[in-house]
């Protein structure tokens, strides 16, 4: 059987591409580019938009994968990019190719029972575990993000009506309500734990063992070990994990969706 015979335009491309790309890129255009000659029966180099836009929606329709006709379309636009700055052609019949969405998804997050088994973790009566068992619970029963919940002073927190004040990205304020839970954790760390930890009189809600405010990296620390002593993957657990979990298990308890937004402080869940 006789080898097609290769495309001079295609393979004078292909070399200057090896000049500046990795082997594997460019056996991979070469690879997308004969896979379109094939399909086009004729040279790409004539190929027009029509054309192009056929193709791709025969790949869509045959099941390719999202980042296989991207990969493809971005080979194919650099080739006709390459004949425009040639002169060969006036116009890239590729760049109005519309690339495949991919599917984004929801972060992994903890089942409800291994949210349980964290908070239950931080159970003690040393002011430490007080404020552990608080912090988790308002970064879980809230869905704050870390530096929110690190930025709450004692001001910010309403137990009485249940809500706390956070200020978000942009500095903007929301609040958010807190579950009976997450009260009655704040409730006890106030009264019997904070007054052990505030030396210095601040006025930051988490403090450290040194009366300062608790940092990230401490509360990266007080997560990681709850998260070893309630039996779960240390380096898995962080707080952005409690944020989404928290999100995606109201979601999956009927909360509407646009409710759960305005308590995470934006429009899209899965950042």
């Amino acid at each position: 059987m006789t080898s097609p015979i290769p495309d001079r335009e295609v393979e004078g491309f292909l070399t200057l591409l090896a000049a500046r790309r990795a082997p594997r890129t460019v056996e991979a255009y070469r690879r997308d580019l004969s896979q379109l000659e094939g399909w086009l029966g004729k040279s790409p180099t004539v190929a027009t938009t029509e054309d192009l836009e056929r193709w791709v929606a025969r790949m869509r329709a045959d099941g390719n994968a999202a980042t296989t006709i991207a990969r493809r379309i971005a080979a194919v636009r650099s080739f006709f990019r390459h004949q425009v700055l040639l002169g060969a052609r006036d116009d890239n019949p590729a760049a109005a190719l519309e690339l495949p969405r991919r599917a984004r998804k929801l972060p992994r997050t903890l089942s409800p029972g291994e949210a349980e088994r964290l908070i239950e973790a931080a159970a003690g009566s040393t002011p430490r575990a007080m404020r552990d068992r608080a912090l988790v619970e308002v970064m879980y029963g809230a869905g704050l993000r870390v530096s929110e919940a690190l930025g709450l002073h004692r001001r910010s927190v309403d137990l009485d009506d249940r809500l706390v004040r956070a200020l978000g990205k942009g500095s903007k304020e929301r609040i958010v309500p807190l579950g009976r839970p997450a009260v009655e954790a704040l409730r006890r760390y106030i009264a019997m734990g904070r007054p052990h930890l505030d030396c210095r009189s601040r006025p930051e809600l988490f403090l450290n063992a040194r009366g300062g405010p608790l940092t990230r990296a401490g509360a990266f620390l007080i997560l990681r070990r709850l998260a070893e002593k309630a039996g779960l993957e240390p380096q898995r657990v962080h707080p952005h994990l409690l944020r989404h979990s928290f999100a995606t298990h109201l979601l999956e308890g009927g909360a509407d969706l646009r409710s759960v937004q305005e308590m995470l402080g934006h429009a899209d869940l899965s950042t």
